[in-house]
């Protein structure tokens, strides 16, 4: 993990796409500077006709109770790690005390709408002409936050530092993994003395030699690199280096290694994916036949034998693990209420979706298996009859989409078989009092006849025993859909 609260993607920067929603004031300079990309500025001796112009946020001084805010919705969502409250320049006038809040939304809610504040930091004492930095302990993902100051004053800058993490199930099948928007991050690198790494994965085209990616001039031996974590694993399809704006000092060659391990410089192991290929200075250049295919988790990016590159995108596609990995952060990260709603589509009983929701995180699929089978095992037989109460009859057409998935064959049938199938589940419920339920995926209409005409023979113990096991198969299917 990142040492400094710095090295963590800002994530309400305007470049990402931030955007201040509203704020109750700002009197003396707009509450839009709050999130741009630069660090403030002071210009002596430069006023507006409301007052001293200053590069931040501003409000006027109140004369009323109360304190002021400003609604920020996040360029990208994400899990925060750390906030800074950047008070630069505002010396006489920067507030007594600061703290954050919050919330998920939609995109485009209106600031007038946003529900469900949680603190984040809580009234907190600030300090003048500094930047005040504060840790985050929370492991939900999200959208908007809302700056409180108290009463009123002054900040340069509001910095929310975290990992993104983007709605993976709303992205088409090929991305850039190594997009900082989708969530991949600078490990290390060799060299950073004129321009960050986190640059080049940074969204939009550099804007100048000083937004990219440039190492100091190597007057030994060697060649310079940067290691990234990508978004999530995947194969790299085409590879896209810019080096526009660095003239007289782009790379002579780059190449491109990848490896599924391999956090730090000693581990791999690494597998060369981009030979060694030149590079023009101030051009774009697209590898795509050039590439040899390998899942990737990490990528290291190497220049020959040193400079500066403006932009480096591995435009490729997730492989299922990553993507079910990536879905999986989302289900961990969700607020509680959304996190119950997406186990109740696997499973139809509330008190067992709570507990798998409580069981939060999960690190892998086999885990969430593991923990739903344990949660199911524990549940009551009232639970129990709740889920089953949440399966259509075999044969009906359902409106669940996975249920019309599963039964597929069976509805498939001929007028004969699926009469047949009424009339048997019409018998077994007026026998049991609840619904057949079988993990139909793959069976044919005649199949489920044949094992419905068998378990109406079960006594009452024994069906419920046998209903609870295709329910446990149901759930543990639809927890593959759910991370599919």
């Amino acid at each position: 993990m990142p040492s400094s609260l710095t090295e963590f993607l800002d994530l309400a920067c305007d470049r990402l796409g931030g955007a201040v929603l509203a704020a109750s004031d700002e009197f003396f300079a707009g509450k839009e500077n709050l999130i741009k990309a630069g660090d403030p500025v002071f210009v002596a001796g430069k006023y507006t006709d409301r007052g001293k112009w200053m590069d931040g946020w501003e409000t006027r001084r109140k004369r009323v109770p109360g304190h002021d805010w400003a609604v920020v919705r996040l360029g990208v969502p994400g899990l925060i790690h750390g906030v800074a409250v950047d008070t630069r320049f505002f010396t006489g006038n920067y507030p007594e005390q600061a703290s954050l809040e919050a919330c998920t939304a939609s995109a485009d809610a209106y600031s007038d709408t946003l529900a469900g504040w949680i603190e984040l930091v809580p009234p907190s004492a600030l300090a003048g002409d500094t930047v005040n930095e504060f840790e985050v302990r929370n492991p939900l993902r999200f959208t908007h936050v809302r700056l409180n100051i108290f009463p009123d004053g002054g900040v340069a800058r509001l910095r929310i530092h975290g990992e993104a993490l983007p709605d993976w199930r709303h992205l088409g099948p090929e991305i850039d993994l190594a997009a900082a928007a989708y969530g991949a991050t600078v490990v290390t690198s060799s060299d950073q003395h004129y321009g960050q790494p986190l640059n080049l994965i940074m969204p939009g085209p550099g804007r100048d030699m000083s937004d990219g990616w440039e190492t100091r001039r190597r007057r030994g031996p060697g060649h310079d690199w940067v290691t990234l974590r990508l978004a999530a694993e995947g194969v790299i399809e085409r590879v896209e280096v810019d080096t526009s704006h660095f003239k007289g000092n782009a790379p002579a060659a780059c190449s491109l290694d990848v490896s599924l391990t391999g956090e730090d410089n000693e581990e791999g192991p690494w597998t060369e994916v981009l030979r060694k290929i030149p590079l023009q200075a101030d051009a774009q250049h697209i590898f795509r036949n050039e590439l040899t295919s390998a899942p990737a988790r990490f990528s290291r990016f190497h220049i020959y034998p040193d400079g500066g590159v403006s932009r480096l995108r591995l435009i490729g596609r997730m492989t299922e693990a990553g993507r079910a990995q990536a879905i999986l952060a989302l289900l961990n990260s969700a607020p509680p209420e959304d996190a119950r709603a997406e186990f109740r589509r696997c499973c139809g009983s509330p008190a067992w979706a709570r507990v798998m929701e409580a069981g939060r995180p999960y690190t892998a699929l086999s885990v969430l298996e593991m923990a739903a089978d344990e949660a199911w095992s524990r549940c009551s037989r009232d639970d129990r009859l709740e889920a089953l109460a949440a399966h259509p009859r075999i044969g009906e057409r359902a409106e669940h989409p996975w249920s019309r998935e599963e039964q597929a064959r069976a509805v498939a049938a001929g007028a004969e078989t699926l009469a047949e199938l009424e009339e048997l589940n019409r018998r077994y419920r007026e026998k049991f009092g609840y619904t057949f339920v079988i993990c139909a995926t793959g069976k044919t209409a005649g199949e489920i006849l044949a094992i419905l005409r068998t378990r109406l023979e079960n006594g009452p113990d024994a069906e419920i025993r046998a209903a609870a096991e295709e329910q446990r198969l149901i759930t543990r299917l639809r927890l593959r859909k759910l991370l599919s």
